[in-house]
């Protein structure tokens, strides 16, 4: 009797496209569909704020205006140098500075912590030329000390002709560079509660504020915790944005998404998918931990033969939920030590890769001290030696 082949039934071919589903795992299903082309701006990059690693890019080193995230590095250099209460005198020069503006008035008093949170929230344009007048003395001044800042922090490629980021010559950043400035502000608890405030009212000498946060993000996100938007012709829009989920918090930078309404609203769009994908596959891990034992190393001229060697400090790395990344530490130290050694002593560091990216370098410490041996050690031990040798009691010496 011939083999004779059923079709399947209605009910089956379901079970089987469930359990298709099933199988596939999410995070494939969001890597696989995630690309650059996704992003509509130019520049753009997701990095983890704990360690500062790029986690996703898109010509994340190319020079591009920046616009008003230009203010990130505007109230951190603020933040630093000035005193949040102090009483700014607003210029004629301040007061004449295009929108979006909190239509200050010359001659204007009112303290340098309403001023940014005028900067930050509604990203008011005459907010920063007071602030940089008070701090710096001249806008000028100002600009090249946001300029030198960011140089100090790491920033690559970046020049700060403007405090408000209004397009005017050289003033220009790159996606990385304004991730990296970001992730330095954040750092600053001044900084994060400015720009997590909602709304906000105060007072100068002449009237008073009201004052509503311009991000969208804050409501719009689940865990989003700033930072900044920005728009000018030249820049298009853009936006910097942080989330925070758990235990992992990430930036996101994205410039020049568009321009016009659609632009407008790009922004938001772009920096909802690359923080989305970031949450999605990457979790933090612990590989390292401060004071771990990482081996021992021989002592030279000490009574102690080896010493003990532990991490200074220990180490959280953001990595692909897949396991498709690789952690591997690597050891530099010295074959030997020479006496004296003291406890917790640099003698070398962990470098530690994540594939074939160096991601950070742990120094290296002595467990404990290790004396150097004195004359009559050396005595000491050639009379046990001799004693042991010839069988002489050693309570003789």
């Amino acid at each position: 009797m011939k083999n004779v082949k059923m079709p399947l039934k209605k009910i089956e071919i379901f079970i089987l496209t469930l359990l298709f589903f099933f199988i596939m795992p999410p995070k494939t299903f969001a890597e696989t569909t995630f690309k650059q082309n996704d992003i509509q701006a130019k520049g753009a990059v997701l990095i983890d704020f704990e360690t500062g690693r790029i986690l996703w890019e898109k010509n994340s080193s190319s020079p591009l205006a920046m616009a008003s995230t230009t203010k990130i590095m505007t109230a951190i250099t603020a933040i630093e140098k000035g005193n949040l209460d102090d009483i700014v005198t607003v210029s004629q020069k301040a007061a004449s500075a295009p929108p979006t503006k909190m239509k200050l008035v010359k001659g204007e008093k009112i303290t340098l912590r309403n001023l940014l949170y005028a900067l930050m929230m509604q990203s008011s344009n005459d907010a920063a030329v007071a602030i940089a007048e008070h701090i710096g003395g001249t806008v000028e001044n100002f600009c090249n000390e946001m300029t030198e800042k960011a140089k100090f922090i790491g920033a690559k490629d970046t020049v700060f002709i403007t405090p408000n980021g209004l397009d005017a010559g050289n003033h220009h950043s790159t996606a990385e560079d304004m991730a990296i400035i970001t992730r330095y502000a954040l750092n600053n608890e001044t900084f994060r509660k400015i720009i997590t405030t909602r709304v906000i009212t105060f007072k100068s000498d002449k009237k008073s504020y009201s004052v509503i946060n311009k991000n969208r993000l804050l409501s719009e996100l689940n865990g989003a915790t700033g930072v900044k938007t920005g728009f000018t012709g030249k820049a298009g829009h853009c936006f910097v944005g942080s989330c925070k989920r758990g235990d992992l918090e990430l930036i996101s930078v994205v410039l020049a998404s568009g321009w016009g309404n659609k632009g407008k609203e790009q922004k938001w769009i772009d920096t909802k998918k690359i923080l989305n994908y970031g949450f999605e596959n990457y979790e933090y891990k612990v590989p390292l931990y401060k004071n771990q034992q990482i081996g021992e190393i021989p002592v030279e001229k000490s009574n102690d033969t080896t010493i003990r060697l532990l991490l200074k400090n220990g180490l959280k790395v953001c990595i692909k939920k897949d396991g498709s990344e690789k952690i591997n530490i690597i050891k530099k130290i010295p074959k030997y030590v020479t006496a004296p050694i003291k406890a917790g002593q640099e003698i070398g560091t962990a470098e530690v890769y994540i594939n074939n990216s160096l991601i950070s370098e742990i120094p290296i410490i002595t467990a404990k001290s290790a004396e150097r041996k004195t004359f009559y050690d050396y005595f000491k031990n050639i009379l046990k030696f001799w004693s042991t040798k010839y069988f002489i009691p050693i309570d003789l010496f």
